[in-house]
């Protein structure tokens, strides 16, 4: 099944390697039947206006109604996406999205009041409300969270229609999946001998990973000339997206669209700024990489349909499946029996949607549900997409541990931590692999693999973030992001980045086209920031054992019942200073080094 080179259509996947969405609604009429709950959910919501401030009893039932209707939301939206994005073609679930979408939208319109009369409420009648409704301290960290936001929040009406508006600021982003997932075609890549292997940006990773560098070749050209062709539609959807973070920041009194954004999670801008600052005073050792990898690959020029192949050639074998689980299995042991109990449940019990087929979305995601998690792969047997099943299955316990752990209203962990489970995954995989091979090449391959993590996580996610950081202040200034704008800004941060050694030519500056994550919002510095916590947060739990994986658990349960900065503090490090990132580079440093000892021996 892995050695895909004709993609199968979707009824060609066995059962058993797909996600069991009857988990959440037993087939698409009993989810249809769920749907027209949502008009009388909406009126129990909309009759709480004008009333939050009345009582402690009235704000607690509103909040008891709104925490079961979300829960519900939750479960709908998770069944009509996760359907859509195993075929992207198929408009019956686009459908369905549209029309929960516009549900969604509908509710949030409904209850738009609460947020300003929440914040209407004084502080003292608030602890009244505690105290002469002891249920209502079941609330008492939401509602504390919500009034901190007091200055950037509206009046009622103006709160409705900016929640009206929602549907249309998610525009820019439904337009931009459907040109590059479901619309663009690429022509085939073609090998050293002539042989055609479909060009998909499922499959574009993969084609760039082979050793044949015509194929790589072929595949990176014919992948960024087809881009070249929406250039200016793909700007236009950039420029919109920009346009309307700007909106909505402005609208809430925010200096700017980063400020609003972090402070939806309660993350200080200068944990931002700092990560690039710091990736910038580390920068050598990227530029280090690089050399290094021209040299090895024996290269007179180094370009970017080289960066993914392997350094060292003739290690890689096909990794099964089944022997991918069992190896991350072993390889989280240091987390203990109770967390591999609940990893091999999502093993068994189709958690994983695992192989690609025509139409399915591209690469891989986590989406926690209070049923169980479901993770979509595009699973190949290399190497990478073994780490891509560790780092998913991370989000997905941490999913899990916290639906178990904290009430529903607190369950959602913000997503400045979204990353760290799954990349501490990785950390722990990757560890379990050096331990295990005493083969001087193997060992070399495998800290080639920690390096690309490194270069790709850390240092080409920090690239993300400066872009994004960069185009949003050129909005901000009136400037319209027009394709030529935005590809001379992406040049020139691959020359940045990557250095005198790289190749940086025009076709790479068109990557930012191929960038889903430009559209979620200030996302991106979160890889790098997760990355270098994980980093931390792995070797305390290999150093101290039992005392570290405790921490580590609770992170992992709290949910967002504390600030993101304050849950990564207990559990041992501290992201308002630089250092995690200065020792995770650190560590890049030394593994770099030893790849050069391995490597010239």
């Amino acid at each position: 099944m892995e050695e895909i080179e004709k993609i199968p259509t979707r009824d060609q996947i066995p059962e058993a390697d797909t996600w069991a969405l009857e988990d959440l609604y037993a087939n698409d009429e009993a989810w249809e039947a769920e749907l027209t709950t949502l008009e009388e959910d909406q009126k129990a919501l909309a009759s709480f206006e004008g009333r939050l401030g009345g009582s402690g009893e009235a704000l607690c039932a509103y909040l008891e109604t709104m925490e079961r209707v979300n829960g519900k939301m939750e479960l709908l939206g998770n069944y009509c996406m996760r359907r859509a994005d195993q075929d992207t073609r198929n408009t019956t679930y686009q459908a369905m999205s549209g029309r929960f979408m516009s549900a969604a939208v509908a509710l949030g319109a409904a209850c738009s009041f609460d947020t300003p009369e929440i914040m209407a409420i004084s502080d003292k009648t608030l602890e009244a409300f505690y105290r002469d409704c002891p249920k209502l301290e079941r609330y008492r960290r939401f509602l504390t969270d919500v009034r901190r936001r007091k200055a950037h929040t509206l009046s009622t009406a103006e709160e409705k229609l900016l929640a009206a508006a929602g549907e249309m600021a998610q525009a820019p982003d439904t337009i931009y999946g459907a040109l590059t997932d479901a619309d663009m075609r690429f022509p085939d890549a073609v090998d050293a001998q002539g042989r055609k292997h479909p060009l998909t940006q499922g499959t574009f990773v993969k084609l760039e990973e082979s050793a044949d560098r015509t194929l790589r070749r072929s595949a990176y050209e014919n992948l960024y000339d087809g881009l070249e062709g929406v250039k200016n539609t793909a700007a236009a959807l950039l420029n919109a997206q920009n346009k309307q973070l700007k909106f909505f920041a402005e609208a809430r009194k925010y200096d700017n669209a980063l400020e609003a954004s972090l402070d939806a999670t309660n993350v200080p801008t200068a944990v931002y700024q700092n990560l690039i600052e710091a990736v910038h005073q580390n920068m050598d050792k990227m530029h280090r990489y690089v050399r290094l990898r021209k040299e090895l690959l024996g290269v007179d020029e180094l370009h970017f349909y080289d960066i993914y192949t392997p350094l060292v050639k003739d290690v890689d074998k096909h990794i099964p499946f089944a022997q991918a689980k069992q190896t991350v299995y072993e390889a989280l042991a240091p987390l203990g029996e109770d967390y591999r109990a609940i990893l091999k449940q999502g093993f068994d019990n189709r958690w994983i949607d695992i192989y690609q087929n025509e139409g399915k979305r591209g690469g891989a995601y986590s989406a926690g549900t209070a049923v169980h998690p479901y993770v979509l792969l595009n699973y190949t047997g290399t190497l990478d997409s073994q780490f891509t099943l560790a780092h998913e299955m991370g989000h997905a316990l941490h999913s899990y541990l916290s639906s178990k752990n904290q009430n529903p209203i607190d369950a959602d962990y913000a997503i400045f931590v979204a990353e760290v489970a799954s990349t501490c995954n990785e950390a722990l995989l990757m560890e379990h692999l050096l331990a295990r091979t005493t083969d001087k090449r193997e060992r070399a391959y495998l800290i080639n693999h920690f390096l690309e993590q490194f270069k790709s996580t850390l240092y080409r996610q920090t690239m993300f973030a400066e872009f994004e950081r960069n185009i949003g202040q050129m909005t901000a200034q009136g400037q319209t992001l027009t394709a030529d704008v935005l590809c001379a800004e992406y040049k020139r941060l691959n020359e940045l980045y990557f250095g005198p050694d790289m190749v940086v030519d025009d076709r790479i500056a068109l990557e930012w086209a191929r960038i889903p994550h430009f559209y979620y919002d200030y996302y991106v510095f979160q890889y790098a920031t997760g990355y270098s916590a994980a980093i931390a947060l792995s070797r305390r739990i290999l150093r101290e054992g039992e005392p570290a994986v405790k921490d580590y658990l609770g992170f992992l349960s709290g949910g967002c019942s504390k600030s993101p900065i304050e849950l990564l503090k207990g559990a041992g490090v501290d992201m308002t200073s630089p250092e995690p990132v200065n020792q995770a580079l650190k560590l890049f440093g030394e593994l770099l080094d030893e790849m050069e000892n391995l490597t010239r021996e």
